[in-house]
């Protein structure tokens, strides 16, 4: 019998683990290399292979530096980010994204791929959000676990990261995150409850940051207390690299692995140094013990053992159903914020001369972000999306319009080497810039004006990129980069039909435009495909369908984090807000966002009808009747909120629990049933289209 339960699973590894010599059990809890750690030959007990995700496996660098190899077949399936997978509120498109991973990892020789992310967006600020769900855990987590389990279909673990409380990149390896923990178990954990629970994740990542002066990757609180006690968490604990200080405490700690930036691998803490203290007798061996039957249990679940070797599967990657995930996942991220006058979808048969504009719209995404970086098979842009779809009849014109700030010249070295360095991270982006630059962005924008002029159809695709979305940078503001609100406001004076689509991993400010925009697009960083299934979204191919898995303020100042609580500080992150993160904050003290959580048009409309509450199996479920009244098919999804009739100050106006995406066509009505999750007495159940369209409500 090669596949075990745990109680099994745990017996095989303790055995195994008995045969081991101390140097043996060192050598396999922290890294050998950067991304791999140290296996036993005599005992072929093999070393744990990891890469990063959660967007596709990542390049393949020397074992001991962050020099790429410089191959040719480690090109991958570039997947839309997950900002972008929340956005479709499709549970099986987030399933299949997982399997997408799972399949390409162990295709590559992988065991552990380092996502999914379920950080909470505490702040639109924030570098690495692309990376991360929502604002919300609800709705965090009911996308975290079909990732989760599609992944681990394929004997890789998930790597769920980073536990817990990482919601900013500043001096992210010291800020002290202080919370009441009636917040933490409300908003920032619940995501890794589930996928722990729910979606049985083999494996875990500590975070950079401090939560109530631990550090995360070596917390008692966390690790012992939590994690492992109250959870009864069995898997393995990796730390973020170069997360752990202290031999001692990490050595004492649920830490499993230590992994790091560097290449002196034998002297990160719980290597050399932690050998050391075990022979001197300051450490006990036993404390290295657990350690070690957590990694073997992990392999005997991965099929990495024996004669479950010939069981483990082999995965695949670059297939042609991989990029058909990469696209449908990209069709149903796309967001229409705004039609005023019913301006999209486009003609593509009247389509003879378009004029497309914007940096954004012919740039490559997939190789920044940080670790989140992709080495692409291909990622086509909107501009090729749009000349694939219109074809040779069409003719496209495209201009920058823009132009960002000057990189700084590329070295050999990876930016991953320095990551430790001045804390881990920073603000950047709100520097003067150069005046010869200033003059030549005026130069660019008087010339696409004057071009807009002539053109019945203008495309404007702006927005932000990897140098403001990335690892180790927090944004100063929500501001624009590169001038784009004067070229938008320009474009928009001289032709108020110009389309206006944005790029990004976060929202942007759009108070100098939006009101005279009739149409406005959000994209995302949405994968190889992502330029087409926008194309298709713009010239009516696909109706859209995606929602905001985040509220889009007006300005950071609008979100809670900034004006109650502190951000990208460089000793003590207070989240003074509580539970009052996103639409919580804004539904609370009455605050207008610009674009609401779970706000979404599509090219149909939807009616909501006879909402009425059942239970079965002791839980409560909402059921109403959906008809599409438009002329196209389309795709709902139908959101339920929980909302206290008696409430108290703490407490949130109304919560996100439950919600279904459902596809009709015109005219066609279907009754959707969905769960209320944590459905009790005394409350009103709201039904709508988002946070803000409540079309039904139930109250009892």
């Amino acid at each position: 019998m090669k596949n075990f339960n745990d109680r099994e699973l745990r017996e095989r590894a303790e055995a195994l683990a008995g045969r081991l010599t101390l140097e043996e059990k060192i050598g396999m809890i922290h890294g050998a290399e950067l991304f791999r750690t140290k296996g036993v030959e005599r005992l072929k007990i093999p070393g744990l292979s990891m890469s990063d995700g959660p967007m596709g496996v990542r390049q393949e660098f020397e074992p001991d530096s962050w020099k790429s190899l410089g191959n040719h077949d480690d090109y991958v399936t570039y997947l839309p980010c997950n900002s972008a997978l929340a956005a479709t509120w499709n549970r099986g498109l987030s399933y299949a994204t997982g399997d997408v991973l799972g399949a390409e990892a162990r295709g590559r020789g992988k065991d552990v791929i380092l996502g999914p992310g379920v950080n909470i967006k505490r702040s639109p600020l924030c570098g690495r959000n692309f990376e991360y769900f929502s604002e919300d855990p609800y709705l965090t987590k009911e996308m975290a676990v079909p990732y989760i389990k599609g992944v681990q279909k394929w004997d890789v673990a998930a790597c769920v990261k980073h536990f817990a409380a990482n919601n900013q990149e500043t001096q992210r390896l010291w800020v002290d995150v202080k919370i009441d923990e009636k917040a933490l178990r409300e908003i920032y954990l619940p995501a890794f409850y589930d996928a722990v629970k729910r979606g049985k994740c083999y494996t875990i990542m500590g975070a950079y940051n401090r939560l109530y002066g631990e550090h995360c990757c070596q917390s008692d609180f966390l690790l012992n207390r939590i994690l492992r006690e109250e959870w009864g968490y069995d898997g393995v604990v990796i730390s973020d690299w170069g997360g752990v200080h202290d031999t001692k405490e990490a050595a004492n700690s649920q830490l499993d692995i230590e992994m790091s930036v560097t290449d002196n691998f034998d002297e990160y803490y719980m290597a050399e140094p932690l050998k050391k203290l075990i022979e001197k007798g300051e450490i006990p061996e036993s404390a290295i013990d657990e350690k070690v039957v957590q990694i073997l249990m992990l392999m005997g679940r991965l099929h990495m053992l024996g004669d479950a070797l010939e069981e483990r599967k082999c995965g695949a990657y670059n297939t042609p159903e991989h990029r058909q995930t990469a696209l449908d996942v990209a069709r149903e991220s796309v967001v229409l914020l705004k039609n005023s006058g019913n301006r999209l979808p486009l003609c593509p048969e009247r389509a003879r001369e378009v004029l497309v504009i914007g940096e954004n719209a012919d740039m490559h995404h997939a190789p920044g972000g940080g670790s989140a970086e992709i080495k692409a098979l291909y990622e086509i842009t909107p501009l090729m999306g749009i000349k694939m779809l219109l074809g040779g009849n069409a003719k496209v014109t495209y201009v920058k319009g823009y132009c960002q700030t000057p990189k700084k010249e590329d070295t050999d070295a990876n930016w991953q080497e320095a990551s430790l360095e001045n804390g881990g991270g920073e603000v950047r982006g709100a520097g003067k810039e150069d005046e010869a630059l200033v003059a030549r962005r005026k130069a660019l924008r008087e010339e696409v004006v004057s071009m807009a002029k002539a053109f019945d159809q203008v495309i404007f695709i702006g927005g932000l990129n990897h140098e403001h979305d990335c690892e180790g940078n927090d944004r100063a503001d929500m501001r624009l980069p590169y001038e784009q609100d004067e070229l938008i406001e320009r474009l928009l004076a001289v032709n108020p039909d110009t389309v206006v689509v944005m790029v990004g991993g976060s929202p942007v400010e759009m108070g100098r435009w939006v009101d005279r925009a009739d149409s406005l697009v959000w994209s995302w960083y949405a994968g190889m495909e992502g330029g087409l299934a926008l194309a298709e979204v713009l010239f009516g191919k696909v109706n859209p369908s995606g929602k905001l898995p985040e509220s889009f303020y007006k300005t950071h100042m609008d979100c809670s984090a900034h004006a109650w609580g502190n951000f990208a500080q460089k000793e003590t992150a207070d989240y003074a807000e509580g539970i009052f993160v996103g639409y919580r904050y804004l539904d609370a003290f009455h605050i207008e966002p610009e674009f609401c959580f779970g706000h979404g048009l599509s090219y149909t409309s939807f009616a909501y009808e006879a909402a009425c509450l059942t239970e079965k199996d002791g839980k409560t479920y909402v059921e109403c009747r959906i008809t599409n009244t438009g002329k196209k098919a389309g795709k709902e999804t139908v959101q339920v909120y929980l909302a206290p009739r008696e409430r108290s100050e703490d407490e949130a106006v109304q919560q996100l629990k439950g919600f279904e995406k459902v596809f009709l066509e015109p005219g066609e009505s279907r009754r959707v049933t969905v769960e209320a999750e944590d459905y009790r007495a005394g409350m009103e159940v709201r039904v709508g289209s988002s946070s803000r369209d409540i079309r039904l409500c139930i109250a009892q």
